[in-house]
C-alpha cells in the first residue's frame, strides 16, 4: 500500500527522507502571506512619505531601526520604483502556490522551476539589500527584515522541495542529508546574519545595555 501511494505521488525517493507536501505547502502559504503583508505595509509607508516628506514611518523607532532613512535612498528604488512593489506582485503567487499544494494540486515541473528562479532572485536581492543596509546606509528597516527572513525560508524550502522531487539535479545522498537537517539550514543562515548585524551595530547596542 505504501509503495502504491508513493508511486502515485511520484514525488520523492522511497528510501530517503522527504519534505511532505503539507510542510512545504504551509511554508509557502505562510511565508508568502507574511512577505505580502510586509510589502503592503512598506508600500503604504512609502506613499505616506511621498505625500509628506516630514512623515515619520511607524518602523522608524531609533537611529538604527529606521525605515525612513532607508526609504529615501536610491537602494529603495533599484529598478526605478519602490522595492516593495516587487513583493506585492510576487509573494501572493508564492502563497497561492502553497495553497494549491495544500489542496492536493500537482503543479508542473516548469512551475516549480519558475518558482525556484524567483526565489533565487529574491534571496540574492535581499542579501544585496542586507549589505547595503549594514555597510552603506547604516540603518535597518524592521519590515524589510521580515521580508528577508521570509525570503530565506521560502528559498530554502523551495530548493529542498525541488531537489527532493527531482526538479533539480543533485546526488540523492546529498539531498537526503539536507532534508534531514532542513530546519537547521534557515536557522543557521539567519543566526549568521543576526551575528553580522550585532557586530556591525555593536557600539549602538552597547549604549542600550
Amino acid at each position: 500500500m505504501t509503495q502504491t501511494l508513493a508511486g502515485q505521488a511520484g514525488t520523492h525517493h522511497d528510501a530517503g527522507p522527504a519534505l511532505t507536501d503539507r510542510i512545504v505547502g504551509w511554508t509557502l502559504t505562510i511565508g508568502g502571506l507574511i512577505g505580502a503583508l510586509a510589502a503592503f505595509v512598506l508600500t503604504v509607508e512609502k506613499i505616506a512619505l511621498l505625500k509628506d516628506p516630514a512623515y515619520t514611518p511607524t518602523c522608524s523607532i531609533s537611529p538604527i531601526l529606521s525605515c525612513g532613512s532607508i526609504m529615501t535612498t536610491g537602494q529603495a528604488e533599484v529598478f526605478g520604483f519602490p522595492n516593495p512593489l516587487i513583493g506585492l506582485a510576487t509573494f501572493p503567487v508564492v502563497a497561492a502556490t502553497g495553497a494549491a499544494v495544500l489542496a492536493g494540486g500537482r503543479l508542473p515541473r516548469w512551475w516549480w522551476l519558475a518558482l525556484q528562479a524567483g526565489t533565487v532572485f529574491g534571496v540574492g536581492f535581499v542579501h544585496w539589500l542586507f549589505f547595503q543596509s549594514l555597510y552603506r546606509i547604516g540603518a535597518l528597516c524592521p519590515y524589510c527584515m521580515v521580508v528577508w527572513v521570509a525570503m530565506i525560508v521560502l528559498f530554502t524550502y523551495t530548493t529542498l522541495y525541488n531537489l527532493d522531487r527531482g526538479h533539480l539535479p543533485a546526488p540523492r545522498r546529498l539531498t537526503d542529508t539536507l532534508l534531514r537537517v532542513h530546519s537547521a539550514i534557515p536557522t543557521t543562515w539567519l543566526l549568521i546574519l543576526t551575528a553580522l548585524v550585532g557586530v556591525r551595530f555593536w557600539d549602538y547596542w552597547r549604549t542600550l545595555l
